[in-house]
C-alpha cells in the first residue's frame, strides 16, 4: 500500500498543532484532553517520520547509484531499505486505519451456560478457567462480580471484571456462542454430546458519560444463593439494579452492600455503553460483511471438539489441533489470527479510501 504524502503531512500537521497547543493551554480539562490526544498520536507521528526518512533515503540512494564509484554500495543499501519499506508502510497504515476507541480498555467478561443442561454449566466453567489462566499469563487482574454455580459443577452464569492494558482489544472477538462436543462425565454409554455456552466481552470505560435517571432504575437487596463456596453471600447485602427503559438487570454479591451498589451501577453503565457500541457495530457490519466481529452475540463462533482434540473458529475457517493447550489458557494463536483478519479488513477499507 502506497500512502499518499498529503495524508502523512496532515497527520504531522495535527500532531504539531497539538504539541503547540499543549504548551499554551492553561485550562485543566483542555490540558488533559490534549495530553491524551498527544499520547495517542505520538506513535503514529513517529512512524510517519520514520517512513518519510526512509523514502527520502531511498531517493538519495537512487541518485548515488548513478555515480559509478558509489553504485555498488548504494545498490546494497537501496535493496535493504526498499525491502523494508512495504512493512513500514503497512505499520503506518495500521496506525492510520480506523481503530476501536475502546481498544486499550479493561473489560467485563460474562460466561453463561447455554443448551446442554449440567454439561453446559461445566463447559461454562471450563471457559471461564481458560480466560482466567490467559489473563494471569498477561498480568491482568480478574475480579469476580457475581456467580451462579451449576448443580453438577461449573457455572450457570459468571461475571467478572478483567483489568489491564488492552484487555478489550485482545478479548473482544470472543463474544458469541461457544460449542463443545465431548462425552460428559455423567454419560454412561460413552456418547458424544453437544452443549454450548455464551461469552460476552464488554468494554469498561472510565470516562464515558452515561446518563442514568433515578426514575429509570429500581434497586433491590437480596440474599445471594448458590450451592456453597467462598463467593456465596451469607447476608442480605447483594444488590440487584433493574433499568426499566432497556430491561437490563445487573447484580453484585460481595459482602458489602455499599461495594455492591457501586459495582452494580458501574456494570449497568458498562452494559448501556455496550448497547450503544452494538448499534454502531451492526451498522458497520451491514456495510462491511467481512467484519470479524459482527456484534451478534447469538452467532456460533467456535467449536471445541474433545474426541479429535481440535478447536475450530468458524468466522475465519481456522482449525487448531491443540485443544488441551487452548483450554489451559494458551489462546493467543486464536486471538492473533482473529486480530490479523480484522487488521486486513481495516487496511482494505483504508486502501479503498485512498483509491
Amino acid at each position: 500500500m502506497h500512502l499518499p504524502q498529503i495524508k502523512l503531512d496532515q497527520v504531522l500537521d495535527r500532531f504539531h498543532q497539538v504539541e503547540a497547543r499543549m504548551g499554551a493551554a492553561t485550562d485543566g480539562q483542555e490540558i488533559v484532553r490534549l495530553s491524551k490526544e498527544h499520547a495517542e498520536m505520538k506513535p503514529v507521528a513517529d512512524a510517519v517520520l520514520a517512513l518519510g526518512k526512509a523514502r527520502a533515503e531511498i531517493e538519495d540512494l537512487r541518485a548515488m547509484a548513478e555515480d559509478p564509484e558509489m553504485a555498488a554500495m548504494a545498490a546494497d543499501e537501496l535493496e535493504t531499505l526498499s525491502a523494508r519499506l512495504p512493512e513500514m508502510e503497512r505499520d503506518v497504515a495500521l496506525l492510520l486505519a480506523p481503530r476501536d476507541a475502546d481498544e486499550n480498555a479493561s473489560a467485563v467478561l460474562e460466561v453463561r451456560a447455554g443448551t446442554g443442561g449440567d454439561e453446559a454449566a461445566i463447559f461454562a466453567g471450563d471457559l471461564f478457567r481458560m480466560y482466567s489462566r490467559y489473563a494471569s499469563s498477561r498480568g491482568w487482574r480478574v475480579e469476580l462480580d457475581s456467580a451462579t454455580e451449576g448443580d453438577a459443577g461449573g457455572y450457570k452464569e459468571i461475571i467478572a471484571t478483567v483489568t489491564g492494558e488492552g484487555v478489550f482489544g485482545r478479548l473482544k472477538f470472543e463474544s458469541g456462542v461457544h460449542r463443545v462436543q465431548r462425552v460428559p462425565a455423567t454419560e454412561t454409554q460413552g456418547r458424544i454430546h453437544t452443549s454450548a455456552a455464551t461469552v460476552a466481552v464488554l468494554p469498561e470505560v472510565e470516562d464515558v458519560e452515561i446518563d442514568i435517571q433515578d426514575k429509570d432504575i429500581r434497586i433491590d437487596t437480596f440474599r445471594a444463593s448458590g450451592s456453597g463456596g467462598q463467593h456465596v453471600n451469607k447476608t442480605d447485602s447483594a444488590v440487584r439494579i433493574t433499568h426499566f427503559p432497556t430491561g437490563i438487570v445487573v447484580t453484585s454479591s460481595e459482602k458489602s452492600q455499599h461495594v455492591n451498589r457501586d459495582k452494580a451501577m458501574r456494570n449497568l453503565r458498562v452494559r448501556l455503553y455496550d448497547m450503544q457500541r452494538q448499534m454502531k457495530d451492526q451498522a458497520r457490519s451491514d456495510a462491511r460483511k467481512s467484519q470479524v466481529g459482527s456484534g451478534d452475540r447469538s452467532e456460533r463462533i467456535r467449536t471445541y471438539n474433545y474426541p479429535q482434540g481440535r478447536v475450530s473458529d468458524h468466522r475465519i475457517n481456522l482449525t487448531l489441533h491443540s485443544l488441551p493447550q487452548i483450554m489451559e489458557g494458551d489462546i493467543d494463536p486464536l486471538l492473533n489470527a482473529l486480530i490479523a483478519e480484522d487488521q486486513a479488513a481495516r487496511l482494505a477499507d483504508l486502501e479503498a479510501e485512498f483509491a
